[in-house]
């Protein structure tokens, strides 16, 4: 969560969602709602913070605490925020085949045999970085399974597909396994 460009001009509610950004990082920080106003709440959650830090526990955002805050505030940012995805970028028309190799086959590789394991008619292509036999019938099976033209090729509207299938059921699976390890 990053401030919104309407905060501008706006340094309380700047620092009430940096302070709820490293909140969601660090849960032993109280949580703050950006609502503009310096109250209580902000002061209690900027006092906390000091005190974390090592700094005077006063709850004012003197330039110090503000300084320490947004320090802290980017690396929570990546740790809370969701992860960036990998696209490839792709030529228009450029078609991977049989026979080409390379970092992407890898990547069309590696999501195929994640598929595999839910996909019972998606076999698990090996991990070459070369389009061969192998991959070139997973990757049709996993068309036919997305209900796209089975030409066994990877252009830009399969890989759309084959990667929104591997995010979701990448998700699907890590919250079985979240489920079934909260059940042991």
């Amino acid at each position: 969560m990053r401030p919104p460009e309407s905060f501008i001009a706006q340094p309380i509610r700047s620092l009430q969602t940096m302070l709820r950004v490293i909140a969601e990082d660090d849960r032993r920080l109280p949580t703050v709602v950006p609502d503009g106003i310096y109250g209580p709440t902000t002061m209690h959650a900027v006092t906390e913070f000091q005190r974390q830090e090592g700094l005077p526990l006063t709850g004012i955002t003197d330039q110090q605490t503000w300084d320490r805050i947004v320090q802290r505030y980017e690396p929570a940012l990546i740790r809370v925020d969701k992860a960036e995805p990998i696209e490839i970028i792709m030529d228009p028309g450029q078609v991977f085949r049989l026979g080409d190799e390379g970092p992407y086959i890898y990547l069309m590789q590696t999501l195929l045999i994640w598929l595999s394991k839910d996909y019972q008619d998606i076999n698990e292509p090996e991990h070459t970085g070369v389009f061969d036999e192998a991959t070139q019938t997973a990757l049709a099976a996993f068309q036919l399974i997305a209900g796209l033209a089975e030409t066994g090729e990877l252009d830009k509207i399969t890989w759309k597909h084959l990667s929104r299938h591997f995010t979701l059921n990448a998700h699907h699976n890590s919250k079985r396994n979240e489920i079934s390890t909260n059940n042991s």
